[in-house]
C-alpha cells in the first residue's frame, strides 16, 4: 500500500447516488497529481476523502499509511495541508492575513487566545513570501483581493509542514494575470524536492502548474484514466473526461484545450 494515498475499490453514495463509483488509486513519495474532470465528477469529494474529512461507503481508504475508519481523523489531518472553498469561507474577514496563516498550527480558523512564538510568526511570513504574498501579513482578509486571497490560503495549506497538500481548483474565480502568477509559483513549489506530496484539482488543463507528474482523469464519479501526465493526458482521454470532442495542445511545459473544429 501507497505510504500516501491509496484507495482500493472506494465509492461514496450519498442520497442513493454514488459521487465515487469503484475508484482504485494510489499517490506515491515525491509525486504530484492533477486531478480533472467536469463539474460533478467527484474531484472535491475525492479530495474530502483524502483530507480524512469524509469515509468512504465501502471500498477503503488509506491515508499516509493509516486507514479511515481505524484512526483518529482529528490527529491525521494536522499532517494533511488543505487549500478549499469550504476552509476560504470560514476564515473571518477581519482576521489579520499573519494570523489566517499561522493559525493552521493549531488547526482551527480564527484568532483566540492561542499563543504562538516567533519562530510560528516567522514561518508564516516565509510562506507568504513564497507565494509573493509577504506584504499582506498586516491586511485583513477582507480586503484582499481574490487572486490575494488564494496565495494566503495556500501558505495557510503549508503552514503545518504537512506531508500532503490538497488545492481544490486554487486558481477559481482569477483572471489571466492571477491565474498566471499562481501557476507559475505553484510550479515553482512543484519542483521544490522538499515540498509535500500534491494533489491539485481543476477543470481545466490551462490550470496544471509546470513539475506536476500524474493526471486523474473523472467522469460520472468513475476513472477515466490515471498515470503519467506526458502519457496519460492526450485529446482521446480528455475528450472522454469532458464528454465533447477537444483538442489538447502543449506549449513547452503548459496545456490548453479547446472544441474540436
Amino acid at each position: 500500500m501507497s505510504d500516501v494515498l491509496a484507495l482500493a475499490g472506494v465509492s461514496v453514495v450519498r442520497g442513493g447516488r454514488p459521487l465515487l463509483d469503484d475508484v482504485t488509486w494510489e499517490v506515491e513519495e515525491g509525486e504530484r497529481w492533477v486531478v480533472l474532470g467536469p463539474n460533478g465528477a467527484g474531484k472535491s469529494t475525492l479530495l474530502q476523502l483524502a483530507a480524512g474529512r469524509m469515509h468512504p461507503t465501502t471500498g477503503v481508504a488509506g491515508v499516509l499509511s493509516e486507514v479511515l475508519g481505524a484512526v483518529d481523523v482529528f490527529e491525521l489531518r494536522p499532517r494533511i495541508g488543505l487549500s478549499s472553498a469550504e476552509i476560504a469561507g470560514r476564515i473571518p474577514n477581519r482576521e489579520r492575513v499573519g494570523d489566517v496563516v499561522v493559525t493552521a498550527s493549531y488547526g482551527i480558523v480564527g484568532r483566540w487566545r492561542e499563543d504562538y512564538d516567533k519562530l510560528d510568526h516567522a514561518r508564516a511570513l516565509e510562506l507568504l513570501g513564497t507565494l509573493g504574498a509577504a506584504h499582506l501579513v498586516d491586511r485583513t482578509y477582507g480586503t484582499l483581493s481574490e487572486g490575494e486571497r488564494k496565495r494566503v490560503q495556500i501558505a495557510r495549506a503549508l503552514m503545518t509542514d504537512p506531508e500532503l497538500m490538497l488545492l481544490d481548483e486554487p486558481a477559481a474565480g482569477l483572471d489571466l494575470g492571477g491565474r498566471e502568477d499562481l501557476v507559475a509559483r505553484l510550479g515553482t513549489l512543484a519542483q521544490d524536492l522538499e515540498a509535500p506530496v500534491t494533489v491539485l484539482v481543476t477543470h481545466h488543463v490551462e490550470e496544471i502548474p509546470s513539475g506536476f507528474t500524474d493526471v486523474l482523469m473523472l467522469r460520472d464519479g468513475k476513472i477515466v484514466a490515471a498515470g503519467p501526465l506526458e502519457l496519460t493526458l492526450t485529446a482521446e482521454n480528455l475528450s472522454k473526461t469532458f464528454g465533447m470532442p477537444l483538442e489538447l495542445d502543449r506549449h513547452g511545459d503548459r496545456w490548453s484545450a479547446r472544441a474540436r473544429r
